[in-house]
């Protein structure tokens, strides 16, 4: 297979290490990272007068030039399927979705097909760059298989760096509406004497914790005191529902597996649905009536919707925001809570 061949010079103040020196001397629009770089150089595609340099700390001096051995993008095993997809935005770089619940994000172990990746090779239809040095989608963030809502996939190499570094600097703008068992209430004696818990100005919930797998059931994540990974979620109560329920609007200053769901648990208001995080609560059959209560206990998932996703655009600069509204299934829920007697 032919490989494309980039020329690069070293520049002013780039050296003295090959691989730091390649890093700033690449131009931007070759999207090459600096991880990619470094196993570029140990397979032996950079080469300086006709002879390849594995050493990433070679010495490079100004003026020297540099070849860069670059293999088309390879196909992934991934299968591409004709799954319907709801797609906000596309262009060039990335692709915005609104991803049902049922829909695992990416392929795994257990889930090889009918993922949001498969569904994207067959909507690329071919037509997609790069990434890594494969022709792939460049998932940045994921939201869980039973959670519905919005999601941004980069298209190319130049589109993922950008997003990963928006996601990784926390200036994604994420909001998630979510109906819970209770009412969170500043007032709640509970509530306030919990670690990690307080309220802000506007009845706003703050939690702040540090998150890991949980000790004995790895599938699942738990709050811990020490270790594991700074978390912070804030909510405001939306609509409440005879005490017994309330429509949440949540937000993200960290992403981690399952935060919105492991924090909401923590703070003793579980999602409505949640297999995992629920718990035992249960609704009031007394406030709610025997119909609503029932199709509280028969919803069948975590109640979760990734509601408003805003961010910059990686490529151009702009500022974009997508809103999606809730699903058919929350909306049927919050009907028969409103109509509750």
């Amino acid at each position: 297979m032919d490989k494309d061949i980039l020329s690069v010079e070293i520049g002013p103040g780039m050296g003295p290490r090959l691989d730091k020196a390649l890093a700033a001397a690449v131009p931007e629009e070759a999207s090459l990272s600096r991880s990619r770089l470094a196993k570029l150089i140990a397979e032996g595609s950079v080469t300086h007068d006709g002879a390849p340099v594995t050493d990433q700390k070679a010495k490079v001096a100004e003026g020297e030039i540099y070849q860069i051995a670059l293999e088309p993008p390879k196909p992934v095993e991934t299968v591409a399927q004709d799954i319907p997809l709801e797609v906000l935005w596309e262009d060039d770089d990335l692709i915005v979705v609104n991803k049902p619940a049922g829909m695992v994000t990416h392929p795994a172990p257990g889930s090889p097909e009918g993922t949001l990746v498969n569904a994207l090779l067959h909507h690329f239809g071919g037509n997609l760059s790069g990434i890594g040095g494969e022709a792939r989608p460049g998932i940045v963030h994921r939201i869980d298989k039973e959670t519905s809502g919005l999601l941004v996939v980069a298209k190319s190499d130049r589109a993922h760096h950008g997003l990963a570094a928006q996601f990784e600097e926390h200036s994604v703008h994420r909001h998630y509406l979510a109906i819970c068992h209770g009412v969170p209430d500043q007032a709640d004696p509970r509530l306030r004497g919990l670690n990690g818990v307080s309220f802000e100005t506007g009845g706003v919930l703050k939690i702040v914790t540090q998150l890991a797998r949980h000790k004995t059931d790895r599938q699942k994540q738990a709050v811990v005191a020490h270790g594991g990974r700074h978390a912070v979620t804030r909510a405001r109560v939306v609509e409440e529902f005879k005490g017994t329920a309330a429509l949440i609007d949540c937000w993200l200053e960290t992403g981690r597996t399952h935060q919105i769901r492991v924090h909401m648990a923590y703070a003793g208001h579980g999602l409505i649905g949640d297999p995992t995080y629920g718990g035992k609560r249960k609704i009031s059959e007394k406030a709610v009536g025997a119909q609503v209560a029932q199709a509280v206990r028969d919803f069948p998932r975590q109640a979760l919707h990734a509601a408003t996703l805003g961010f910059i655009h990686p490529v151009t600069g702009e500022e974009l925001s997508f809103t999606a509204p809730l699903p058919d299934d929350m909306e049927a829920l919050l009907s028969q809570l409103r109509g509750a007697p």
